[in-house]
């Protein structure tokens, strides 16, 4: 491949990053529920932000072991985030609807 491709491919990944980024924030604004919204929110930032390192990666190839070790870092940490999260919400939840038992009964 030439440079002229690479180039292309590499404007195409940006493009493709920064539409899910802005499909993952669209969806944190119109999803209905919470649940919804980490799901929307995870999925679509992280494919979006992995898109854009590979795009970056391709316009600066000497950054790619930096660009390596920050999309590990996304991959691992962004579902973590969100399940964490989605348990913590639950659980609130859970107790919010113990206490008014309690004092309802």
């Amino acid at each position: 491949m030439n440079i002229f491709q690479i180039d292309i491919i590499a404007d195409l990944m940006l493009l493709i990053g920064s539409a899910f980024i802005f499909l993952g924030a669209l969806g944190l604004l119109r999803m209905p529920d919470f649940y919804s919204r980490i799901q929307a929110g995870t999925k679509a930032v992280t494919l979006g932000a992995v898109a854009l390192l590979i795009g970056v990666a391709l316009h600066q190839p000497l950054w790619s072991s930096k660009l390596l070790l920050i999309a590990l870092f996304i991959l691992m940490t962004n579902p973590i985030g969100s399940s964490t999260l989605a348990r913590a919400f639950m659980y609130k939840n859970k107790m919010h609807k113990k206490k008014y038992k309690d004092i309802n009964s």
